[in-house]
Order: C-alpha cells, then structure tokens, then sequence
C-alpha cells in the first residue's frame, strides 16, 4: 500500500481540494494469468517486467488486389474514449472549452445503496440521469463511486456510508480530513460491496454510456488511501484504517468479475497489496499525473531511474511487473490540479512542478485524463493537440485494397496502423460500405475486423529495462492487414464512393455521439472513411480483374503496360516488380519518356472509366492522352513501395472499336511506374 509522509500529505490535500473546488462551484489481449487464490493479497512485488514481445505479423494483402494510397491527416482532438475528460456539471453545456468526449463523476454510494432496511436495494436513479444527460452530448461518462469524500462535491454527499450499514459496520473519524471511515474489514461491509459491484456490473457492464469506472469504494475519494490513517504507523500516532490486503483483494477481484466488457482501473499498482498484479483486466489511474513534488523536486510519476520518488505511479508498475498492462487494460487518472494550467507549456518535457510530459504519457501509456484546467486551452494550442493526440490510439489507414470494377462478390482490404501509446481498447464494428453520388450510403457491410489488434508503431523503453539510453524507442506494433468479402448483386450499376466506419455504439442511444474518425485526409464527419472510387457492374459475379465472372458478363478488358505491342520511347523500359500483374512494369516515364497502349478496344465508343494500376513510393503525376489529342493531367498517391500498385481511375473519350491509343507521360517530370490499364 502506498504511504504518504506529513509532507506527502499536505501537498496532497492541496491537490485534492483542488479538484474538490473545481466540484463545488460546478454545483454552484496478454495471455490471462489464473487470478490468486481466495483470501490472499495477490503476487508479491517482483521485478520490472521488461520489453514486451513483438506481436507476431498478420496476413499480407494479395498482389492481385490493387492498392489505394490514402493520405494522411490529423485526427480530431476529440476522438472518442481518449484525451481530457472534463467534469460533470448537471445543467450545463459539456462541450465547451477544449475538444473533449469523456465527461467525469463522482458518486455517493449511499445515492444507490439509499434503503435503511435493505443493502441490496439500489437506486439508480443519479447514475442514469448523468449518463443519459452525457450521452445526450454525445460524450461518454467516466465514473467513480466512493464513500467517504471531504466537504463532499457540492452535489454529491460527503459522508456517502449506506443507511443500511447501522448497526451493523463499525465507523472510525478521520480528524485529519473530518470524515467518518466505516470498518473496511468488516464481513457486513465486504458482503455489501461485493453484491453492490455484482449489481453494478450486471446492470452496466457493456453499456455504450461508459468508458471507464474507476473501482473507487475504499478510502477518502475512493482513491485507496485513508491519510494519515493508513498503513503506515511507524512514524505516527494514527491507527490505520485502510483494509487488509486480503479484503481489499476481494474488492478488486469482484470488480474484475463484474465488469468483463467496460474498462476498469485501480488506483495504484500496489493497491491491496498487487491484488491486479495478475489481472489482466485491470488498468490503473494515476491521480497526480506528471507531478513533481519535495525537495529536491521528485517525479510522482516518472520511475526512480528518471528522477521520481520512490512511490512514483510508474515505480510501483515497474516494482510489481505491471508496466506493460496497457496491452490489456487502459491507463487513466488525473492531471494533478495544481498543474493543469501550466501542464503543455514546456511541451514536449517539463518545468518546476511539471515533469517531463510526453515521457509520462509514453511510458505510462495513458489513454485519458481528468483534467478541468483544459477549459481554458486554446483549441489551436499545437503543444496540447500534440499531447492529445498522442494520448491512447491513433489509427490512420495508409492503404486500400479493392479492385476499382466490380460485380457479384469482390473482396476488400485495408492496412490500419496506430501512431498513439495504446490501443483502441473497445470492439466496437467496422463496415464498409458504398456512398453514391449525393453521399448517401446505399448498402453497407459489418466485418469482422477487430481494431483491439492494431498496437502501437513504436514503444518507449523504460531505462530500468536495459536496452539503452533514454529516450529510446522500440518498433512494436506492425500495420494489421483485414479483408472481407462483400456482396454487390444487391448495388445498382453505377459510380460510387467505397468508404468504411468504426461504429460508436453511443450512436444507438444518441444522435450526437462522437464519431471514431482516423487519421486521414478522406475522413469525413459523419464517422465514414472514403477508401476511393468504386464502378459497380450490373449483374453477374466475381470481383472484376480475375479471370473471368459468371453469369455472362465479361471482366474489364486488361491491357499490360510490358506488352510487346505497345510503344515505349525515351528512357522508358520494362522492368521486375513482384507486386505487379505479370510481374513487371514500366519505368522511367516522363521527362519526355512515355508509354503508349496500343489496339485499345473502346466498345461503341463514348466516355469510358479507364483505370491506370501504378506503383511509386512518392506522388507523382503524368498527363494521359487519347489518339494524339489533348494531354489530360493526372496526380497519382505513394503506393506502399515500387513493387507494390495503386491505381486511379479516369474517365477517357474513345473511339468505337480496337484502334485507340492511350499514351502516359510527363513531360517536366518523372511519371509513376505503370503496371498496366483495365478498361471497362
């Protein structure tokens, strides 16, 4: 358990009366590991867990599927479940101040637990009216429950002891703080807070209104401390009241239980004696983010290798072998109060009270924080945006991968990487889907395409691990390649938008939820992701460039950029490329170098989509021309590499029958590699 010396102590209370006023006038997937064994505190402190190991690669797209670049954008500073959490105020307008989609609680446990008579009557009447009122604003509510909470929060009680413990539950007054600590080791007491957090769980576990729950319960502010009533009486004369580590394991175990859905932190790594040190469920949140305290200043934290105390959050992870539980469970807390005005100011590091902010966000891995004080950020701030950004997930999707033709059922890919600390924690549904030309979506199509996989690109190395100095960063996650296959019998021949969604389920209950929106250029605000151009056949079946449909229709005519009959003039050649169809392509074009394809058959003629497979690793344009007329000037996205294609569809006026010419150049520049054309 934590213990705080007389000095801890006050600097404590100022922070939390800190948060105390900001309340007041608000009114005015690790492998499982077995969990421990009934009545004992958990794993005994141990040693730094280490590097974590790469997470083995998953599947390539197929060559024969072209890629789409997409480009890159920041994402929104108010992405769901992650960044600042301002909070609760009955009333008032919960998206003010800076771009936030979490909102903070506090509750009284006697606001449920409100029968004289019966303990396993509860009343959830102010829990519900909060989520709802936050939902309406289409954020989502992180919430804690306690019992004893000094001068109360202005709206919710002080002394929050059950009625229906009288009699029953011994209580203790902490002079310090003038509240009234009920006997935490009483059996009465340990039987009612397990029914309560089984009737919690069951009620709210999985709920689209919640993020996070903070396990709460035990201690002043249901923070798992009783200053200076605690465990430590060595240097005091006060008796502890804080649990043993066996009943507050029971506690952290009943929550573990309850909650198999909704994200659950504890919070400190030691909390009833590392009862969660083998629970890979459990998160912690750190309540005195990034603060540096005493004298020398000291990191509360930052570990011991990088100038924190010896109680530092991430001293104690390291201590119990926890520092890599945000794999599995996510990282909270709270900007500490008396910083939260000044927390960015030196961003990337740190000054006087304020440590070193973006190693504490990269180590500890956070993924949100309380933080009232970002009321008064600018929304333009780019120290802050930096911050929140980089705050929990960050997904951008580099590639598409569809053919640009297609009938029947034709498969489609992407590549999704992450550039945050943690991973999206929830599994929330992923479809793809088609807009027409009004940007409606006209079908759509869940997946199984689970966003929990996508870890981040790189990890920040504890110095306590060895592996080099600091700042050291370690490659972790790898982009995570999904496909499915989609049925388009159902789609009207036509042109369409082919896009893609992560669904918040917040969406079901409110019509102003928060869309998760990724880190690119095509991502619009109605939460759809355009992926690029897709022509839909009519009838038939099987996705267009294979090697033949049912149903009599005829694939896209293929025309190879390598063919002997086509013309190549300047520096142009053909060239190996593993990626491309009949693996080669044609090279250095442009700079008065072109290609021309010869004996294009244009049908009956008339405008014609004529898709061009490429492959470059930087942009690049060509212009196209048609049976010597005027050159048209197309740009062409990075593919992954040179061996990997894109492709770009354009429409082109040709001339009835088999004598069109299409030439690809450029004349001030280089060209992309060509592949070869498809026309439909």
């Amino acid at each position: 358990m934590r213990t705080f010396a007389q000095r801890r102590g006050r600097e404590l209370l100022a922070a939390l009366c800190s948060t105390a006023m900001a309340l007041a006038l608000a009114a005015l997937p690790l492998t499982a590991h077995a969990a421990p064994a009934a009545g004992t505190a958990g794993a005994a402190a141990g040693s730094a867990q280490g590097a974590p190991e790469r997470p083995a690669p998953g599947p390539d797209p197929g060559p024969s599927l072209p890629a789409h670049a997409l480009g890159r954008a920041d994402a929104p500073l108010d992405n769901p479940l992650k960044g600042f959490a301002r909070f609760y105020q009955p009333g008032s307008d919960q998206n003010t101040g800076y771009p936030h989609s979490l909102t903070w609680s506090y509750f009284g446990l006697s606001e449920v637990m409100n029968d004289a008579s019966d303990c396993r009557h509860y009343d959830w009447g102010a829990l519900d009216s909060a989520l709802d009122e936050t939902a309406s604003y289409g954020n989502q509510a992180a919430i804690r429950f306690y019992i004893e909470y000094p001068d109360g929060t202005g709206s919710h009680p002080a002394n929050a002891i059950p009625p229906c413990f009288d009699g029953h539950v011994d209580n203790r007054v902490n002079t310090h703080w003038n509240t009234i600590s009920p006997d935490y080791d009483s059996p009465y007491l340990l039987d009612a807070l397990k029914d309560f957090i089984a009737a919690f769980g069951a009620r709210y576990d999985g709920d689209p209104r919640i993020g996070f729950i903070h396990m709460g319960l035990i201690g002043l502010w249901g923070e798992w401390h009783t200053w200076p009533y605690d465990t430590d009486t060595s240097n005091d004369s006060y008796p502890n009241y804080m649990p043993t580590d066996a009943h507050g394991a029971e506690i952290i175990r009943a929550y573990d239980k309850a909650f198999t859905h909704t994200k659950i932190e504890v919070r400190y790594p030691e909390s009833a004696g590392g009862a969660a040190d083998d629970l890979p469920a459990v998160g912690y949140h750190d309540d005195s983010f990034c603060f540096r305290e005493g004298s020398p200043l000291a990191g509360v934290t930052l570990p011991a290798s990088m100038g924190g105390a010896s109680y530092a959050q991430l001293q104690k992870a390291l201590d119990h072998g926890v520092e890599n539980r945000w794999i599995t469970a996510s990282m909270g807390g709270e900007v500490r109060p008396q910083i939260q005005s000044t927390a960015f100011d030196s961003w990337p590091g740190g000054s006087g009270e304020v440590d070193d902010m973006k190693a504490c966000l990269e180590l500890e891995h956070t993924t949100w924080k309380i933080n009232e004080g970002s009321a008064g950020y600018s929304p333009t701030d780019p120290k802050v945006a930096a911050a929140v950004r980089l705050m929990g997930y960050d997904l951008g999707v580099d590639h598409a991968y569809f053919h640009d033709t297609a009938q029947g059922s034709t498969k489609v890919g992407v590549r999704i990487s992450n550039n945050g600390v943690a991973p999206f924690y929830y599994p929330w549904t992923v479809s793809l889907g088609l807009k027409d030309s009004s940007g409606k979506v006209v079908t759509s199509w869940a997946t199984p395409w689970d966003l929990r996989t996508v870890m981040p690109a790189k990890i920040r190395a504890f110095p306590d691990w060895g592996v080099g100095s600091d700042p050291t960063y370690l490659t972790y996650g790898r982009a995570q390649y999904f496909d499915t296959t989609v049925d388009l019998s159902g789609v009207a021949s036509g042109d369409y938008r082919l896009v893609m969604k992560a669904k918040n389920p917040l969406e079901d209950i409110s019509p102003n939820a928060k869309k998760l929106r990724f880190a690119n250029s095509g991502q619009k605000a109605d939460g759809w992701l355009d992926l690029g151009a897709m022509t839909v056949g009519s009838g038939g079946s099987g996705g267009s460039g294979g090697s033949g449909g049912s149903g009599g229709t005829t694939d896209p005519a293929g025309y190879e950029a390598e063919a002997d009959g086509n013309t190549l003039t300047g520096t142009a050649t053909v060239a190996d490329c593993a990626g491309c169809s009949g693996g080669a392509k044609v090279g250095y074009l442009g700079n008065g170098a072109s290609l021309t394809f010869n004996r294009v058959d244009g049908g009956d003629g008339g405008t014609t989509p004529v898709t061009v497979h490429y492959a470059t690793a930087v942009a690049r344009s060509a212009t196209i021309q048609v049976n010597g007329g005027p050159p048209r000037t197309v740009d062409f996205a990075p593919t992954a590499d040179w061996s990997t294609p894109g492709s770009s569809t354009v429409r082109l006026d040709l001339d009835a029958g088999t004598g069109n010419r299409i030439t690809i150049a450029n004349p001030s520049g280089w060209a992309p590699d060509i592949d070869r054309i498809t026309v439909t």
